[in-house]
Formats: C-alpha cells, sequence, structure tokens
C-alpha cells in the first residue's frame, strides 16, 4: 500500500492472500487494507477459487521469469568476449581445465597446450582475465 501511495497509484483495490500455517488450499485467509483480521471465504467459495486461480498464475509467471533469467544468465560464458575463440576451442578449454574459473587462472604457457589453442590465442584469453593488452 505505501508503494502504491507512493508511486501515486489510485484506484486499484489490494489484497493479500495467505495459504496459512497448513499450507493446504481452501484454507487460505485474505487481508483487506485496514483489516486487523482476515476475511475467511468457504472451501467451495467461488470467489475464493478465483483467488487461488490468480495466485497460482501470478506465481507461474514469476517462476517462469526467474527461470528464464537464470537461462540466460547459463548460455553467456566468461569466454564470450574472446576476439577469435569459437565455441570448440572454448569448449576444449572447459574440458581441459575444468571451467570458466580455472580457465582464467591459467597461466600463457598452460592455456597454449591446449590441442587448438595457439600461443596468440593462449595471451588473448590471458588478457581477457587479467585486463591487460
Amino acid at each position: 500500500m505505501e508503494a502504491l501511495e507512493e508511486l501515486e497509484v489510485t484506484g486499484v483495490n489490494v489484497i493479500g492472500v495467505a495459504k496459512g500455517s497448513t499450507r493446504k488450499p481452501g484454507l487460505e485467509q485474505i487481508f483487506l487494507p485496514g483489516e486487523k483480521s482476515p476475511l475467511i471465504l468457504p472451501a467451495d467459495s467461488s470467489g475464493l477459487h478465483l483467488i487461488q486461480q490468480i495466485r497460482d498464475e501470478a506465481h507461474r509467471f514469476a517462476i517462469a521469469g526467474h527461470r528464464g533469467q537464470r537461462g540466460k544468465a547459463r548460455q553467456g560464458s566468461m569466454l564470450d568476449g574472446v576476439d577469435g575463440l569459437g565455441p570448440k576451442r572454448r569448449k576444449k578449454l572447459l574440458q581441459t581445465f575444468g571451467g570458466p574459473k580455472q580457465v582464467a587462472r591459467a597461466g600463457v604457457s598452460e592455456l597454449a597446450r591446449v590441442e587448438g589453442i595457439s600461443a596468440t590465442m593462449a595471451q588473448r584469453i590471458y588478457d581477457h582475465f587479467h585486463n591487460t593488452a
């Protein structure tokens, strides 16, 4: 309510829904602004079913959004910014060292020992992680 007031949003009805300590469907408590005690609707109430559907859809939407963000983060790699380093050599580096953090810790000579990584590319990878040009 404070956030809506701060944003000067008006004309929006707000309720809170709590599943309760047992978290069983049908035992939800409805909280209205300014009311001390919760409103408890009968388990077979169509109003309660609508509120449950809205809550469940909001949860589904939020979970899908979070999964999407995690998926994008997983697709990226610390090695993406290295010029000339394609997916095959990146895969070889990760297989050799076990992960991007281990690649970042490796020295130029260690990097150059990986199949397909030239001394020039090894230096480029090292520079990428150590901000030297």
